[in-house]
């Protein structure tokens, strides 16, 4: 199966100016070499910490700002050799969906309004079809077809990010990028805008690339996911095998402290310690090692490579065979007579 999306050894390092009158300057290493694929009909999910450089890799694969090195493809297309007449032809193939859906759409526009607006600007449809097209595209998020004359704060949280959906959709895209987009959300909204999404992406075929700091979240809809630290990934791999097998410290170390409603549930890897790392200034060596507990002399002046460790994964630490497999394990079974509290339970640990 071909790649939807291919990037190689992403870059983006972003001057510094400090300093008395600004005259020195240093560099923000915000994404320090990604490389990852993406296939049709699949989800890459991106996750890690704030600050660890997520939303600049959903920046520059949208050629919102331009990347310091690395190579771009999408859909056989070089989008960092792309000039602006091109971009515009290809802006329709990738699109984005933001984090906050209020923040991202244009209050001054009806939802009508605002989705016929890339029928023009991509012209995918005649003007005699737009208003068929925004009522079609409205029921495919979930919302009737009276509320293209609606205005963004006569809808619910949980509405305008279906709206910002059906925006998303309006161009035609083969690969949307979904930055945190259920973070704002309320639990139960959010396991609705992620069925929205697994449902959307079986019948039109699309590929995710899927932001997010919440595993829980990552967990129910990823099928591929990279951990990202320090604008680097240390993990890469099924998200069926990453997030029940974590291999890396920093992986383990972030499941370990997703919370879960079963006191019976033992995680054995410690929480990270400390503040993360400067980007201005990231350590020597392994990027994680300031935090590590497993961390040795090694680790601090050798930066290891993404290691394949043969089950389609991919990690970057010097000690991972002899970490071994994650102390994460359930103690004892629900107890038989509560069918519901069981269901409950199975449905947060998986």
């Amino acid at each position: 199966m071909s790649a939807m999306l291919r990037v190689r050894d992403l870059v983006k390092h972003f001057p510094v100016r400090q300093g008395l009158f600004g005259r020195s300057t240093s560099t923000v290493r915000a994404v320090d070499g990604v490389s990852f694929e993406l296939a049709p009909g699949r989800t890459f999910a991106i996750v890690g910490e704030s600050g660890c450089g997520k939303s600049t890799v959903a920046r520059l694969l949208l050629r919102l700002i331009e990347p310091t090195a690395g190579q771009l493809e999408l859909d056989g297309h070089d989008l960092i050799a792309a000039d602006a007449s091109a971009m515009r032809r290809l802006r329709g193939l990738i699109q984005l969906i933001f984090q906050d859906p209020y923040g991202s759409l244009n209050p001054r526009l009806t939802a009508g309004d605002m989705l016929a607006e890339p029928l023009m600007l991509h012209e995918t449809v005649p003007a005699a079809g737009r208003t068929a097209r925004v009522a079609e595209l409205l029921g495919m998020v979930g919302l009737p077809s009276e509320a293209a004359r609606r205005y963004p704060h006569e809808f619910s949280g949980g509405q305008r990010q279906r709206l910002a959906i059906a925006r998303a959709l309006a161009a035609g895209p083969r690969v949307i990028v979904c930055d945190e987009p259920v973070s704002a959300l309320d639990v139960s909204i959010q396991a609705q805008i992620l069925n929205l999404l697994a449902d959307l992406q079986r019948q039109l075929g699309l590929s995710y690339v899927f932001i997010s700091h919440d595993l829980a979240v990552v967990r129910q809809i990823a099928t591929e996911v990279g951990v990202m630290y320090l604008g680097r990934f240390v993990e890469t791999g099924p998200a069926s095998i990453v997030l029940s097998a974590p291999r890396h410290p920093y992986t383990r170390a972030l499941l370990s402290a997703v919370p879960v409603p079963d006191p019976t549930r033992r995680a054995g890897e410690p929480a990270i310690g400390g503040d993360v790392p400067s980007p201005l200034s990231p350590p020597a060596g392994c990027h994680f090692h300031t935090r590590c507990p497993h961390a040795d002399e090694r680790c601090r002046t050798d930066s290891p490579p993404l290691e394949t460790a043969g089950d389609g994964t991919a990690v970057a630490c010097w000690h991972w065979r002899r970490i071994g497999p994650p102390p994460i394990s359930i103690a004892r079974p629900a107890a038989p007579g509560n069918a519901a509290l069981a269901r409950l339970q199975a449905a947060f640990v998986r």
